[in-house]
């Protein structure tokens, strides 16, 4: 369960709101069972569509000018808060709370710093960043889907 804690950890590092959208929709549909934990409002009825409305506009931003580098400190604090949630999920379900919090933030940094270095050479070399970044949204969305299709 923490190789599955830190990859959805990367995929917050990718992008901050798609682990905790994917880790909703799993708490909601009984795959992540959190019911009777901190985490339980992970599962209600209304959590996965908020974080699924923020996870686009987050996909959305991504595409604009000004958005700021993931790596900025509040982007990047963003991130590894993200991963610690998805992580400690994880963790409750595997029996290791601290472990989930501690991988899921070991993969928002790895994910953040790889996504960032990947992205940026990707990107000089096909001249554009917008296939780039698409491509990378297609990633945290696949890897989110699969990650928890693997509960």
């Amino acid at each position: 369960m923490l190789v599955l804690a830190f990859l959805i950890g990367c995929v917050a590092g990718l992008r901050t709101m798609t682990g905790p959208a994917a880790v909703s929709w799993a708490a909601h549909l009984g795959w992540l069972p959190l019911d009777g934990t901190g985490l339980a409002f992970l599962g209600a009825a209304v959590t996965p569509w908020l974080l699924t409305l923020a996870a686009i506009a987050e996909l959305v931003a991504d595409q604009l000018p000004r958005t700021p580098s993931r790596k900025v400190p509040v982007q990047f604090g963003a991130r590894i808060v993200s991963g610690a949630v998805c992580g400690a999920a994880f963790g409750i379900v595997g029996g290791s709370v601290i472990g989930g919090i501690a991988a899921g933030i070991a993969g928002a940094v790895v994910g953040t710093l790889v996504g960032y270095e990947l992205r940026s050479r990707l990107a000089r070399a096909a001249g554009r960043d917008l296939p780039i970044a698409l491509l990378e949204d297609a990633i945290a969305i696949g890897g989110a889907i699969w990650i928890v299709a693997s509960l």
